[in-house]
């Protein structure tokens, strides 16, 4: 698993959308997290939100970005929890064509060697919806550091290999044709 330099690095355009009920954008740290390590990494914000906790706001928001041809991936941070408020999951869910069940499935494995068993309480989930990658991630700032540093920063370049999103992106609508 390395980096293949002699292959241009393709930036995407990303979009941020933090889930809570009292956070603003000033207060955001984890949806900054996330901004600072994708332009670090030569991506570029596309868009930034700050929504309630509200599945139907939510739905609506990851439809307009994914009906949007100017953004290629979006994350989120928060709501993924087990509290009667936490809706991000159930949203993505209606949102997704393709669900990828190996993203939460390896964010918690990674996230087990930091914090043990409370992992558990995790449900970082991923998936698909219109030739467009949408994340969604633990609104905790250890949590967007890991799912960036430990999966997204690799998975979102193009030049890592053995393969990578952005080399099998083109062929996500496939199915459309």
């Amino acid at each position: 698993m390395a980096l293949d330099h002699d292959r241009p690095f393709i930036p995407l355009n990303i979009a941020i959308l933090t889930v809570s009920d009292t956070r603003s954008l000033s207060e955001d740290k984890s949806g900054q997290i996330l901004v600072d390590r994708l332009e670090k990494d030569g991506h570029i914000l596309a868009d930034r939100k700050i929504l309630k906790d509200d599945i139907p706001n939510i739905v609506t928001q990851l439809n307009e970005w994914c009906d949007n041809p100017e953004i290629d991936v979006v994350i989120s941070t928060g709501g993924t929890g087990l509290t009667g408020r936490d809706g991000t999951p159930e949203a993505f869910e209606q949102v997704y064509e393709k669900p990828i069940p190996g993203f939460g499935e390896l964010f918690r494995m990674l996230s087990y060697q930091k914090i043990g068993s409370s992992t558990i309480q995790s449900r970082a989930t991923a998936g698909v919806a219109k030739g467009t990658y949408l994340f969604a991630v633990p609104g905790s700032s250890g949590a967007c550091k890991d799912a960036w540093d430990d999966i997204l920063q690799t998975q979102l370049d193009n030049r890592h290999r053995p393969c990578n999103f952005v080399e099998i992106a083109p062929r996500l609508r496939e199915h459309e044709k």
